[in-house]
């Protein structure tokens, strides 16, 4: 029995930006909605998200071309709200109000919608009004620190932490407004900033940080253990291991063939910079290729530091089909988390 995606018939109007209010609209697309897309004429946008023609943000949308600095432009709009359920825009505070396009103009329009608001900083605070970008955001909430090693920078995958953390959770922020709506409930303002989901997310890490796991002048497991960390092989090449539980670290060792450690040692910082080098030299002894061999699929908690190519031909990946190879060099990730029928 297939199923029907599960946001099948949610009519989406989505004021195009760039960065995270498209990829919210992609999401919502990839789970059924139909998202209509307000495009204007600006090549610079069109740059900024790769090219207006094969863009994927655009992907399962209907593109309108509309210049909201008319008169026209701004009464299609208008129209458009009317039909909406969802109005997605990724704007600075007060740029729609100035355009006559504002909650109060589209809420007098249509009282049941859901008019979802994409920043970085938020709609409100000292910071509102100011240009930023995923770094910044990320910064922002100390979980960037979090990245960095003893006497280096820090450093997040780009867009993937801020940018693409705040589509999820305006997304998450959408459908849970629509439950309400779609009861009875009046319509509302989501006000999803980078900043506040990026904050919220980091709910583990804080949790950690309160009980001296991280932040605080002592050895971290996450940055200092040897337990917990990449390694580099003899190929030049990166794998990661994360054995924290016991069970999962004598594996660890056995593995490496370091039968003489103490397991009973293993969180005790003191041993930590010893045992780390000798997990360094042990690594360096085979090939990446050679330690996945041995390595993955067992429960040392083990895997490859992979490329965005190599990742798209890993068999575990190619085995759920979570890439889809568009073109020669457009790699494009399936939607997620996926629906089964029950068995």
């Amino acid at each position: 029995m297939s199923l029907n995606l599960p946001l099948q018939g949610v009519r989406v109007l989505e004021f195009e930006g760039i960065g995270p209010g498209p990829m919210a609209g992609r999401l919502l697309a990839g789970m059924g909605a139909e998202v209509t897309v307000l495009a204007r004429p600006n090549p610079r946008l069109a740059l900024a998200q790769g090219g207006a023609t094969d863009n994927p943000l655009r992907e399962g949308k209907q593109v309108i071309d509309c210049n909201l600095k008319t008169p026209e432009g701004v009464a299609l709009a208008l129209a458009r709200v009317a039909e909406a359920e969802v109005l997605l825009e990724g704007n600075r505070p007060g740029v729609m109000e100035r355009l006559g396009l504002g909650p109060t103009e589209c809420l007098a329009r249509n009282p049941r919608l859901l008019y979802a608001r994409m920043t970085g900083w938020g709609q409100d605070g000292p910071l509102a009004a100011a240009a930023g970008h995923d770094l910044n955001y990320v910064a922002l909430t100390g979980l960037l620190s979090l990245s960095m090693r003893p006497g280096q920078q820090p450093m997040v995958p780009p867009t993937v932490l801020g940018d693409a953390v705040g589509a999820l959770g305006l997304c998450f922020g959408v459908t849970s407004a629509l439950l309400d709506v779609r009861a009875g409930g009046p319509g509302r303002v989501i006000d999803a900033a980078i900043l506040d989901i990026t904050s919220m997310l980091g709910m583990i890490a804080q949790w950690a940080r309160a009980r001296g796991g991280l932040g605080g002048p002592g050895p971290s497991v996450f940055h200092d253990s040897p337990y917990y960390d990449t390694y580099t092989c003899a190929d030049d090449l990166l794998v990661s291991v994360a054995a924290m539980e016991p069970q999962f670290y004598a594996l660890l060792l056995e593995k490496l063939g370091l039968d003489d450690v103490d397991r009973a040692q293993q969180n005790d910082p003191r041993h930590w910079p010893a045992l780390k080098a000798r997990i360094a030299e042990r690594f360096r002894t085979r090939t990446r290729a050679q330690w996945c061999a041995l390595m993955e699929g067992s429960d040392v908690c083990f895997a490859p530091v992979l490329s965005l190519e190599e990742a798209a031909v890993h068999p575990h990946n190619l085995a759920r089909g979570i890439f889809r190879q568009h073109g020669e060099a457009d790699i494009r990730p399936a939607m997620a988390p996926r629906f089964l029928s029950p068995r």
